[in-house]
């Protein structure tokens, strides 16, 4: 089973993409130049604003569960997986971690990529802060593997 979840968010002249090891979405309008994991602001939604359905997807160690960023015609993804430990309860922020670390903003953990691998053509568009960038979170798994943790 496949589930999707789409929102918008928007760009920041500080947006840096160099972070080694996190991807970061969040709803907060501020961004310095210390956030460099951050590669949009101002999105619609947090981790809480997500479906129960969805949820319980990402809490299945099985589950493989993807961020993809896009604008324009330039997009990127980074998939990694789902924990039973992974609560999605942050108002603000979605982040994916490459590590096996899990608080209440991991959206996935094991990512197979973080900001420094994104396309550097594309992070020149996610510094534009006109730029409607398109967020999707998709979790695939199987039905039998959806159990409640």
């Amino acid at each position: 089973m496949l589930l999707k979840h789409s929102f918008t968010a928007h760009g920041h002249p500080n947006i840096r993409a160099t972070h080694e090891r996190t991807v970061e979405v969040t709803k907060e309008t501020k961004l310095t130049t210390r956030g460099n994991c951050i590669i949009a602001i101002g999105a619609e939604e947090g981790l809480t604003d997500l479906s129960p359905e969805i949820k319980e997807a990402a809490r299945n160690p099985e589950s493989i569960i993807s961020l993809t960023i896009r604008v324009g015609d330039k997009a990127f993804t980074t998939t990694g997986h789902g924990d039973p430990a992974l609560t999605w309860d942050h108002p603000t922020d979605m982040v994916a971690r490459m590590s096996s670390y899990v608080c209440s903003r991991t959206l996935m953990i094991h990512a197979d990529k973080a900001t420094i691998q994104i396309p550097r053509p594309l992070v020149q568009k996610l510094k534009d802060p006109e730029a409607t960038i398109k967020i999707t979170v998709s979790i695939e798994t199987t039905e039998t593997s959806l159990v409640r943790y």
